[in-house]
């Protein structure tokens, strides 16, 4: 069984979702992919403890402390593949930005090959479960372009500017399809 409850922030109301005792996802209004990767329906409840801690997360994030991504029982549903990138969207520091070749480098090293498609780490990445405390908004383009999050361009620039990213080489990008 699933639950789900919301959660007002900065960026939008906030749904998260849990299997009862480990969040399963938090999407921003209006995510693309929003819910895909729980399996069937989910029950409101908004009193668990899972939730609580989550929400108390949340607002010590965007009050501007650094909570640890380790504070809270993470379950994202996915594949093999996704798992590994998501275990390395964690691995990324506090107001710092990699880019989707930096986690590809690191995929195909953990897994001995040779290369690793960028594009493969960007669909796990743009898939991510758990926006925010999984923190894909720290993934850039390679050329500083703030392109594909999910939860849209708008709400990556302030979780970066929140975090206190050096955002001198970043820009939004004015077309293209990962918009």
């Amino acid at each position: 069984m699933y639950y789900w409850t919301t959660h007002p922030s900065p960026v939008g109301l906030l749904t998260l979702a849990c299997d009862g005792e480990n969040l399963t996802g938090l999407w921003l209004e209006g995510q693309k992919y929003f819910g895909d990767t729980i399996p069937g329906e989910m029950s409101l409840k908004d009193d668990l403890p899972v939730f609580r801690a989550a929400k108390k997360w949340l607002g010590r994030y965007f009050a501007g402390e650094r909570p640890a991504i380790s504070e809270l029982p993470l379950r994202p549903i996915g594949g093999e593949f996704r798992q590994g990138v998501w275990s390395r969207l964690c691995e990324i520091p506090y107001g710092q930005v990699v880019t989707y070749g930096d986690i590809a480098k690191k995929m195909a090293a953990g897994m001995n090959r040779k290369s690793m498609s960028s594009q493969a780490v960007g669909g796990a990445v743009g898939h991510n479960p758990i926006s925010i405390i999984i923190p894909c908004h720290r993934v850039v383009g390679a050329n500083g372009s703030l392109t594909g999050y999910a939860g849209g361009i708008g709400a990556k620039i302030k979780l970066l500017q929140l975090e206190g990213a050096d955002m001198s080489r970043l820009f939004a990008p004015t077309k293209g399809t990962a918009l």
